[in-house]
């Protein structure tokens, strides 16, 4: 009994030395279960505080304790939202990659002109422009995409190319097939739904022609550079058939401008990589030109195929006769930068050849846009024309025919006389 006693006076002592101290240490659990009771249970009411005396140890606690759960929480969501945004910028960075966006959107541009100038009138759809352009960049980053799925072990060895996200490793082969031909089907039936099905085609024929006739070519023979052009060729040709769902002979200035203009381009761009596509295993024709000497003719020959299609763009009532002036003096730029490197094929002059394409492409097109004649002004020309070609022959006077021999006292026989026909 006595030494019950003991301990219950012991204990009763502690707890009124604890509730006369304002952070009483001889309670070593009273901080966990503070912790406890401000999330497991309800609130103590202020009349029982004061009887177990650790009330600043129970709002001290909360608040330490709430303070430190909402410093993790708030960093651990932050890592988190950090986490997410470095994955989503690695993947778009690789789609970027994948889609040669630049190469893509210069592409885009071109279908975008195509459209302009299949509309023939002033009235342009805004819609169904940035429908054509959204298809376009679809269908293009899903054909540069499928081309680096097939060249991956070419790329690896290429300096240009190594560090793309496939040879480098940051993406892997499912992932890019998947976006390739989510990308490929979005912008076929994107431009099925809100052009026509002939652009649609036209795209979907570029996408095949380019992923499985150019790419596997490129290692077989030198002629992938003239498929390479059709390809380029065709997304104008697109533009137009969204925007007038037909393809005449007007549709194909622009197309031919651009076959044309990338033989320099790329002539210009195999010499300067030569040796990378050596090692690539690419047979571009300046493999089989030590001299560049063929190349640089081949350059030539077709800047020489671009001077009269300002005049057959004239003719054709596609656009005004300015167009004639200042087509024919950028094709004679270019042919000049192309003659140059015919001269002196060092890579100097094949670097100049290139620069002088990249900027005529873009000036070629204004022109179109700028000088392009409306439909309302086509059809007065033919107007005028069909009145003009209807009042030559009220002013002509009749000709009577006259035998062959009547012609001989005309020069260069003016001294022979005359013979005279008598008719009863």
């Amino acid at each position: 009994m006595m030494w019950r006693t003991s301990v219950v006076s012991r204990f009763s002592s502690r707890i009124s030395v604890s509730s006369s101290l304002p952070n009483p240490r001889l309670i070593p659990w009273s901080r966990e279960l503070c912790a406890v009771n401000s999330f497991s249970q309800p609130p103590v009411s202020s009349e029982s505080t004061p009887k177990l005396g650790i009330t600043g140890v129970r709002s001290d606690a909360n608040r330490v304790f709430a303070t430190a759960t909402a410093a993790a929480t708030t960093g651990e969501i932050s890592s988190r939202v950090a986490s997410v945004v470095g994955l989503g910028h690695h993947y778009a960075r690789c789609y970027w990659e994948l889609s040669k966006a630049r190469l893509s959107m210069l592409v885009v541009a071109t279908s975008g002109t195509g459209y302009i100038l299949g509309t023939g009138n002033a009235a342009i759809s805004f819609p169904g422009l940035c429908y054509t352009c959204a298809g376009t960049m679809m269908i293009a980053a899903s054909a540069n995409s499928l081309n680096q799925i097939f060249e991956i072990s070419n790329d690896a060895k290429m300096k240009r190319t190594m560090l793309r996200p496939l040879p480098s490793g940051r993406i892997s082969v499912p992932h890019a097939v998947a976006w390739a031909t989510i990308a490929g089907a979005s912008g076929a039936c994107l431009l099925a739904s809100k052009t026509n099905m002939l652009a649609a085609g036209l795209a979907s024929a570029n996408l095949v022609l380019y992923a499985f006739v150019y790419t596997p070519l490129k290692q077989l023979h030198p002629i992938n550079t003239w498929v390479g052009a059709v390809v380029g060729a065709i997304p104008p040709l697109l533009g137009w058939a969204a925007a007038s769902g037909q393809i005449s002979y007007n549709s194909m200035i622009l197309p031919a401008a651009l076959y044309f203009w990338q033989i320099p381009h790329f002539m210009a761009l195999a010499h300067l990589c030569r040796n990378d596509y050596a090692a690539g295993g690419y047979k571009m024709l300046s493999l089989f030109d030590p001299s560049g000497k063929r190349i640089a003719a081949v350059a030539l020959r077709n800047c020489f195929y671009m001077v009269p299609l300002g005049f057959i763009a004239y003719d054709w009532g596609l656009t005004s006769s300015w167009f004639c002036i200042e087509s024919s003096l950028l094709t004679l730029a270019i042919a000049a930068t192309a003659f140059s490197f015919y001269r002196d094929r060092t890579m100097q002059k094949a670097r100049k050849m290139f620069h002088a394409s990249l900027l005529f492409l873009p000036v070629f097109m204004s022109g179109l846009l700028l000088h392009r004649v409306s439909n309302d002004n086509q059809q007065q020309l033919v107007e005028e024309a069909g009145l003009a070609n209807e009042v030559k022959p009220l002013r002509r006077k009749k000709r009577v025919a006259q035998p062959p021999v009547a012609y001989a006292s005309a020069a260069p026989f003016p001294f022979l006389p005359a013979p005279s026909f008598y008719s009863p």
